[in-house]
């Protein structure tokens, strides 16, 4: 039988598991939830170990449920959601909780740093936006308000690298992730000693993974890793790339005048540069895994996220029918955003149930008696999609962009009202793909 590749993605909301033929079609898919946590307003968290067990339970699933060997697994590799930070001691073992990317107990941090001038300072160094889900931003935070949970850490990880330590016991990160936490000069692809120093964090550049190439082998599945996912002791473990490379990689984006557009947890509107410009500052910028090539994000917690916190806390009851059924909580709300379409109801969604621009927070405008659960579903749809738009006028404008912003403006005047969104803007909402850019 040919060998299969198998890949662990763990995202803000679930962990998967895939596996593929070597020419990278699907054969089979599990996932299993991660519980987050909210200790605090502002404050998103998981337990770590909790996760890899998740990824564990998910990979024994799929390999039975497949029915694949062991021994016909040729290679793993791991991804998972950018930024937020995990913290290990020298033993391996966890110090505290994982934090999301959608954590926003930095904000104040941030805040401070664009006071005091110093934000521009360490965006120049990192070559992307400074956001209080970035790691460096939580790392400012802990400096700051909690420093012995830094002094009980040996070693800083993203997501994957830590699913990866477990795997095989590897400590290391790839330049996507690197580049990501805002740790990395990407133009030099190592870690910014200058940013870090100006963040006065010095002491934190030693528990930082070393930087190794997305594709090598970084080690191998161990006798635990193994006795825990029915993997084969010795499988070899590639060290993988962040989710949101990985995306735009599956998703066949390889020309600076395509534009990947991903749904998920944030809203991840990415494009291909030559070159590390500043012109316009991306949300995250980071080093593609194709020759001479930069990866520039826009992201904010402003996607499906908000849809999925609708329907866990508002549309519970409709979910349990809905899985009674067979079916998902997800293609209930398609079907009666489907039947809205055709009819002006002009309630607006501020989708933002995670923070938006200076703390801004969620909210439904237009809501009268008469509105009915499709209307206002329709515009949770529309405000994530909205959302999209604005990230993706940004990053097309400034002079890294085919288009200045003022070129964008005229081409694109602003929406005249909700009755004109219509499923141009659904659509963005269920697909993730390469999008040829306008010439210009």
């Amino acid at each position: 039988m040919a060998a299969r590749l198998l890949g662990i993605d763990s995202g803000g909301t679930m962990t998967k598991v895939a596996l593929f033929d070597e020419a990278g079609d699907e054969i089979a898919c599990e996932t299993s939830p991660n519980r987050i946590r909210f200790p605090h307003a502002g404050w998103t968290e998981r337990d770590p170990d909790a996760m890899w067990r998740a990824a564990c339970k998910a990979i024994r699933r799929l390999l039975e449920r497949s029915g694949t060997g062991p021994a016909e697994i040729a290679a793993v590799s791991v991804s998972g959601y950018g930024a937020g930070l995990y913290f290990v001691d020298g033993k391996g073992e966890v110090v505290r909780p994982g934090i999301g990317s959608t954590d926003t107990r930095a904000a104040g941090t941030v805040g401070q740093w664009d006071r005091s001038g110093l934000k521009p300072v360490l965006e120049r160094a990192i070559s992307s936006q400074v956001w209080p889900g970035q790691s460096l931003a939580l790392l400012g935070w802990f400096s700051d308000f909690a420093p012995e949970v830094l002094d009980r850490t040996c070693h800083l990880l993203s997501c994957k690298d830590f699913l990866r330590l477990r795997l095989c016991g590897d400590i290391s990160t790839d330049p996507t992730d690197a580049g990501c936490a805002g740790f990395a000069d990407v133009a030099r692809g190592q870690y910014s000693t200058d940013a870090f120093r100006a963040a006065g964090l010095e002491r934190c550049l030693a528990k930082l993974p070393q930087i190794g190439g997305s594709a090598e082998i970084a080690g191998h599945v161990s006798a635990g890793a193994a006795a825990l996912t029915g993997l084969l002791e010795g499988t070899p473990v590639a060290r993988g790339v962040y989710d949101v490379v990985a995306c735009s990689l599956s998703s066949g984006l390889t020309r600076t005048d395509e534009l990947g557009v991903v749904a998920g947890t944030f809203s991840i509107n990415s494009r291909l540069f030559a070159a590390p410009s500043a012109d316009p500052l991306p949300t995250l910028k980071v080093a593609y895994p194709l020759e001479d090539r930069f990866l520039g994000t826009m992201a904010a917690a402003t996607s499906a996220s908000n849809l999925e916190w609708v329907c866990t806390a508002l549309l519970e009851a409709e979910g349990a029918r809905a899985r009674a059924r067979g079916r998902s909580i997800y293609e209930v709300c398609s079907d009666l955003v489907d039947g809205a379409i055709d009819r002006d109801c002009g309630i607006l969604f501020f989708p933002y149930v995670f923070g938006g621009a200076g703390g801004a927070p969620a909210g439904l405008l237009g809501v009268q008696a008469g509105s009915a659960l499709p209307d206002v579903l329709r515009a949770v749809f529309e405000g994530i999609t909205f959302a999209h738009r604005q990230d993706i006028e940004y990053l097309l404008g400034g002079s890294g962009g085919p288009r200045h912003a003022a070129q964008r403006r005229r081409a694109h005047p602003p929406a005249g009202g909700a009755g004109r969104r219509r499923q141009q803007g659904i659509g963005a909402l269920t697909s993730a793909r390469a999008c040829r850019l306008p010439d210009g």
